[in-house]
């Protein structure tokens, strides 16, 4: 049976993630929902894709990120002449004991929080050297395999696709982010509050918010949080529910998807939903943590119909109809009824 958290455990998770708000939300005014994700899936050690226009602070939300986790943090901006080798680093040719001999000289992907800032802005034969190392943490370069330090997170930035000059993420890279997260504009009084205590836009310094030991105690935590049966196959039904071809499926989903969610998509909802409840308060998983991470993790990785988009339907459309239509609790069977 597993071991359930302890009420002095769950306070303990509580409060590392808690440190972690306070310093993101002292650099990131009005944007606490934002702050709260950003938090939730770095603790299930997921990758974080924001979107938004420029100036809404996602670069400066990346690197406070960076300085407070105490991690080794590189950024990389990507643009359209940025090269593969560029980022995972390539073989140089030296001379050693008279002999010449290629050395592997690592790029800047061999650090723990990497800022992929303005990801869409590369070419995809660029982006495409992110794949690898954000599913298996590793790189290969001229046949040999390199492990990247652990842990590893890609926080990545873009403006939207509509603006001249990018390049739309594959799905096969999008389906690696645990979320996709939309960056919001503030209200007048944050406005405000911004003009009168960031002189030029300058966020405040900040330390480190945890020690190694501190982030490895955490995860250690969050990997503990109980994820009942009932929980789990609420997930699944979600995600099976993203299949136009299921029978159980909402109308709009069977008219306007045309690829679904993979497993990998109940995987980070699960993942995810662990974060959540530990942010909550609480040892276990319940319905209502799945209910809040679920958009982000799951509208960027289904694929809609070129019909669906052209009618203003937008992949979020479609997963708040999943939310609303499939119950939390499984019906029961007809031959039970």
């Amino acid at each position: 049976m597993t071991k359930m958290l302890t009420g002095q455990e769950v306070a303990r998770g509580q409060q590392l993630m808690a440190a972690l708000q306070r310093g993101c939300n002292a650099v990131l005014l009005g944007q606490t929902d934002l702050v709260d994700l950003c938090v939730i899936a770095l603790c299930a050690r997921g990758h974080v894709l924001l979107e938004g226009l420029p100036g809404l602070g996602k670069t400066e939300l990346v690197k406070a990120l960076g300085r407070l986790l105490g991690l080794t943090f590189r950024r990389v901006q990507f643009t359209p002449d940025l090269l593969p080798g560029d980022i995972t680093g390539g073989a140089m040719l030296q001379e050693k004991a008279g002999e010449r001999q290629f050395v592997f000289r690592p790029g800047p992907l061999f650090a723990n929080v990497v800022l992929a800032d303005e990801i869409n802005r590369s070419s995809p034969k660029t982006q495409s050297a992110l794949l690898e190392a954000m599913q298996e943490r590793s790189v290969t370069v001229l046949g040999e395999t390199h492990a990247l330090p652990l842990p590893f997170f890609v926080l990545a930035t873009q403006n939207p696709i509509e603006l001249e000059g990018t390049y739309p993420l594959p799905e096969a890279q999008l389906d690696r982010f645990l979320f996709k997260i939309d960056v919001p504009g503030v209200n007048a009084d944050v406005m405000t509050k911004i003009l009168i205590s960031r002189r030029r836009g300058e966020p405040p310094m900040q330390d480190a918010a945890l020690t190694r030991g501190e982030l490895d105690e955490l995860f250690a935590v969050v990997d503990a949080v109980f994820l009942p049966h009932a929980v789990a196959n609420y997930i699944a039904r979600l995600v099976a529910a993203t299949d136009p071809a299921g029978a159980q499926s909402p109308a709009s989903v069977r008219h306007g998807v045309r690829f679904a969610a993979s497993p990998r998509a109940a995987i980070a909802i699960g993942e995810a939903s662990r974060a959540a409840a530990l942010l909550a308060g609480r040892p276990n998983v319940d319905f209502a943590d799945v209910q809040r991470v679920t958009l982000p993790a799951l509208a960027h990785r289904l694929v809609v119909q070129h019909r669906a988009i052209v009618n203003g339907v937008q992949a979020r459309d479609l997963v708040q109809a999943v939310l609303t239509e499939v119950p939390a609790v499984a019906p029961l069977p007809e031959a039970v009824r």
